[in-house]
């Protein structure tokens, strides 16, 4: 049905007929109720509807013979209004005030650039492509590329088997990209009418640095290269990312730098150990260099197990910078530090969206009707040994929408004593009806955290999992003892925390942080309670309300 202020307002007409369609046809279509719902707003939100607006107003303007430029020599007809005003300016202060405005350097950088746009002369201007090339040369192809500060977008290496300088990278959306006639594999015969046979990619460099407005490139194309194509993929990092501090990095001006839960589009990974990539939502086209997930993990490894440095795979180098390309060397070996991990409890109640009863994690179970208790024990170091081998590095990533009827758990996890009993308290008491707590004979009571986040984190579930984190000592006993806390460590007795158990406590949740915390969708520090409590409403709300980056798999 259509909705009233698609009905009632000025809407596109299009649209309309669109929505018409989409819902006359809802049953024949082979997709689901998440993917109509998703149309059916797309199609009835304003923002579409303002961009159709604006589509249709540049259409109409088109078809407008007077939408050109009146005359390309403002110019010139301002300098001669100038000469009509100058023997009258002391007669008129109006003739004085216009002689003065059209002498300002902006008004007159706005006529010059008119003059140009009417007169199509565009800068910069490209010489013309020599034309004579001997019968028994190979094919060429010439390539001409204007410098500017933008990176030309290309890596090139000497070639193992011919020694020949050939293009090693090239970065999507680069200037090189964009050309539409550099691909990978191409062989560099000359630059600027220099030939480059003997010289090394640092010859090259220095010919291009010296190199003013037009670089032009003469080539012989690889074999069987065409163009790369773009992939879909969208990974969320589990590590800080910084090209300036990687000595790896064939160059650091090709490298995009990111931090920890930023969403990446991964254009290419042909490269075994670079790929290429940009920021979700970034308006700047030109990917740049991140390390591969392989490339990450053995550089961990290599990190944890503090091996030798590693050795050098072959010169590389990107175009306006020197570096060179890796081959990393790394063991296999790995190892955490010795840090205790403390037993968490893990509540499944039948509620659409819960929270903990106990120090522990809750998240809902809405499929299944007679789950008796069970207690299951496993052996904290075998465990810790699986842990081990998992590096956290990219995980792919796609938008999950909101669904009616199907809301997302709320998870919160955490060391005992951070104070997730008295922020779900606070979130029950905001609407009992949809956060209850746990229904007898339904807790499963589990003495390891990651057999917990691997039981709840699942496509059928699809949980929310909050981090409370603890403050630095400091703060964590000054607002504790300030709000008159109970410990949650004697059972027996009613008292405030010791100053060991503040240090368990932090010491605990720097060791989940550690194994897990790349399976958190969010951290809230409960520094202040009223200040994490208003953040957690926040959470619940967006989880509700927008899509979010979730695994991959549970959208597929």
């Amino acid at each position: 049905m259509m909705t009233a202020v698609m009905a009632n307002g000025n809407w596109d007409p299009s649209l309309s007929r669109l929505l018409a369609s989409l819902e006359e046809s809802r049953q024949e279509l082979p997709s689901s109720e998440e993917e109509f719902g998703f149309l059916s707003s797309l199609l009835q939100s304003r923002e579409l509807h303002a961009l159709v607006q604006v589509h249709n107003k540049i259409l109409d303007n088109g078809r407008d013979d007077n939408f050109r430029p009146v005359l390309s020599t403002s110019m010139q007809v301002a300098l001669e209004t100038l000469d009509v005003l100058l023997p009258r300016i002391s007669l008129s202060n109006d003739c004085k005030q216009l002689f003065l405005l059209l002498q300002t350097p902006h008004l007159q950088g706005l006529l010059c650039a008119h003059d140009a746009v009417a007169q199509k002369d565009y800068f910069p201007r490209l010489p013309e492509i020599p034309l004579e090339v001997d019968e028994d040369e190979e094919t060429i192809k010439i390539v001409q590329l204007v410098k500017s500060n933008e990176p030309l977008g290309a890596t090139i290496k000497t070639d193992e088997e011919t020694g020949k300088i050939v293009i090693a990278r090239v970065m999507h959306g680069g200037a090189a990209d964009r050309s539409g006639l550099i691909h990978v594999g191409d062989e560099v015969v000359e630059v600027n009418n220099i030939n480059v046979e003997g010289k090394t990619p640092n010859d090259v460099l220095k010919i291009l640095q010296a190199s003013e407005g037009t670089i032009t490139f003469k080539l012989i194309p690889a074999e069987g290269k065409g163009g790369i194509r773009e992939s879909k993929v969208r990974v969320r990092a589990h590590f800080d990312y910084s090209a300036y501090g990687d000595p790896y990095i064939p160059c650091k001006e090709a490298g995009l730098d990111f931090v920890k839960g930023d969403v990446l589009h991964i254009v290419s990974q042909d490269d075994a150990y670079w790929w290429q990539a940009r920021k979700e939502g970034d308006r700047d086209m030109r990917a740049g260099l991140i390390p591969s997930r392989a490339l990450q993990e053995r550089r961990v490894m290599h990190e944890r197990a503090q091996e030798d440095k590693p050795t050098k795979e072959e010169d590389g180098v990107m175009i306006s910078c020197v570096n060179t390309e890796p081959r990393l060397g790394l063991s296999l070996d790995a190892c955490y530090p010795g840090l205790p991990l403390p037993p968490l409890t893990v509540h499944l109640p039948l509620s659409p969206c819960t929270l903990p009863d106990e120090e522990g994690i809750a998240v809902s179970d809405c499929q299944s009707k007679n789950t008796k208790t069970k207690k299951i024990i496993y052996d904290a170091e075998e465990r810790e040994d699986f842990d081990r081998e998992e590096i956290p590095t990219y995980e792919e990533v796609a938008k999950l929408y909101p669904r009616v009827g199907l809301p997302r758990p709320i998870v919160l996890i955490g060391p005992p004593g951070v104070g997730r009993n008295e922020l779900k308290r606070r979130l029950i008491a905001t609407d009992p009806d949809k956060f209850r707590t746990p229904i007898p004979s339904v807790h499963l009571v589990m003495t390891n955290v990651s057999v917990a986040l691997r039981m709840v984190r699942t496509p059928q579930l699809k949980p929310y999992i909050i981090y409370i984190k603890p403050p630095d000592f400091e703060g964590l006993k000054e607002t504790r003892n300030t709000a008159f806390a109970r410990s949650t460590f004697d059972e027996n007795n009613s008292r405030g925390f010791t100053d060991d158990e503040f240090h368990d406590i932090i010491h605990s949740s720097k060791r989940i942080e550690f194994l897990y915390s790349h399976l958190f969708d969010e951290t809230i520090v409960n520094a202040d309670l009223s200040s994490a409590f208003e953040q957690l409403v926040c959470a619940v709300s967006r989880v509700e309300t927008e899509p979010l980056w979730v695994p991959a798999s549970w959208v597929q």
